[in-house]
Order: structure tokens, then sequence, then C-alpha cells
């Protein structure tokens, strides 16, 4: 029997359609899924640090993401209104459709109860905190015999009772203990990051805040929370003592930014 034969005979004719048949389905169904789930169809998330709500909405809508309003802090240099944090953050690749909470500024500050923070961790602490719309200042480290776990809560280097009124925004001070056979950690990679991001990420790592040097492009407390890092000491990966402080150099010129830190952005 010729090819043309083969090909033409009825029970060949049907394996063929069979085939095909359930190659369709297997290709339709990878379609639809693929439509559903958006695999593999990661956006970045967009900046909204310094936007008004209607802005913010905006700028969500055209790349994608939803925004909600998760919370409102009082922070003087900052306009009223405006977006101050973000949750992904600003550069975080997420699903299409995914909701990012901001967190805006308000006129004046609500008065809250200060949380009692002694027994938690370091980074419960500063979860709470947050919550509460309180910011983490300095961890102040001191022998114990567990690590990071907090001891004492202070404002302005007094220590404050759970229950006293405070304002949001208020910066509030932590001790927390320090084993002397736990009490090494590693410098997270900044550059490249946020302002605001770029310290959550020093103070998640054990370490403190030390000078902030910002360049001739900053002039405004809103362009210092736009800012990104560009330069670090100590450098990332470097094993230090916890408590140590991370000096960080911050612009909002994207030139300024190292060429691989720069694509990651």
């Amino acid at each position: 029997m010729d090819i043309k034969g083969f090909f033409s005979h009825w029970v060949v004719k049907n394996v063929l359609l069979a085939i095909a048949f359930v190659l369709g389905i297997v290709l339709l169904a990878n379609v639809f899924l693929s439509l559903v789930t958006q695999h593999n169809r990661e956006i970045a998330v967009p900046d909204f640090t310094n936007m008004t709500w209607n802005e913010a909405r905006k700028a969500a809508s055209d790349a994608g993401v939803r925004v909600i309003l998760a919370d409102s802090v009082y922070v003087r240099r900052l306009h009223p209104g405006v977006v101050y944090l973000q949750t992904p953050s600003a550069g975080d690749h997420v699903k299409r459709g995914r909701r990012v909470r901001l967190t805006t500024n308000t006129t004046v500050p609500k008065e809250i109860e200060m949380p009692s923070l002694v027994g938690f961790s370091m980074r419960q602490a500063k979860a709470e905190l947050t919550r509460k719309g309180l910011v983490l200042g300095r961890l102040v480290y001191t022998r114990d015999i567990a690590t990071n776990n907090v001891l004492r809560q202070q404002r302005g280097g007094v220590d404050i009772k759970a229950g006293t009124p405070v304002a949001s925004g208020t910066t509030i001070n932590l001790v927390v203990g320090l084993s002397p056979n736990d009490n090494m950690t590693y410098v997270p990679r900044l550059i490249g990051k946020q302002y605001l991001p770029a310290v959550d990420q020093t103070l998640e790592s054990s370490l403190n805040i030390g000078r902030l040097h910002f360049d001739e492009t900053v002039k405004t407390y809103a362009d210092s929370v736009s800012a990104f890092v560009y330069q670090q000491r100590p450098s990332a990966s470097e094993q230090v003592r916890m408590g140590s402080e991370v000096t960080m150099s911050l612009t909002t010129d994207p030139d300024k930014l190292p060429a691989q830190a720069g694509a990651k952005k």
C-alpha cells in the first residue's frame, strides 16, 4: 500500500481526526487557563507615593492593579491627602488585578493609645506599630538571653507605658535583647530601593539607620520619599553585629543607579 492509500484508509483517517481533536481540546484548555490565571503575566507595581487618591486610582487602573485605602497617618512635612506608604512596594512584581494597600497622610494627627509591645519579638512589635500608625525608630540592643525580644518601649529615650495617648506618626524606639551567642546579622541589599522600603528592610534585618545623604535632586520631604538608594555602607551581604548602623546615599536621579540595580528596579 502506498502512502496516499495509507492516509486515505478510513481507520487511519479516524485515528488522525481523533488525534487532531484531542490536540485541539488541549490547546483550547491551555489558552483558557492562561486567560483565567494570567499565568506568567506579572506586572511591576507602580510607585503611588506622593500621589493623591484620585491620581493613585488612575495610575493603578492604567497599570492593571487595584488600590484600596488601608489607613491614614500624620506626617507633618508631607502634603495632606497624598500616599505615604504602599503594600506591596513599588517595583514588586504581582499578578494583574492585585490589590495594593495605600496609607495616606491625614491633615490632623489621630490620637491613639500606645500598645503594649513588651514580650513581643522585634518583628511582631514592628508590625503592631505599623498597624497602629506609629513609626519604629531605633533598635536599642542590650544583653539578654533572647535576641530581638522586646524588653522596653520608649519615646524620646523615655519609657512609655501601654495605654498612653500618642499622636499617630510618633516614633517609638524599642529596647531589645541580644544574646552573646546570637548577635550577628547580614546587611541587606538596599541599592535601587526607595527610602521608606529601604528603611523598613534595614530594621527588619535588626540594623539601625545611620547617616542619610540626600543629593541635590532631593529638595523637599516628598522628594525624599520618592528617592532611592544609590550607595550604602556597609555593603550588601556583609556580616555585622545587630544594632549596627547602615549609611545610605539617596537620589531621585535614576542615572546614578548602578546598571544592575537600575535593571531590577
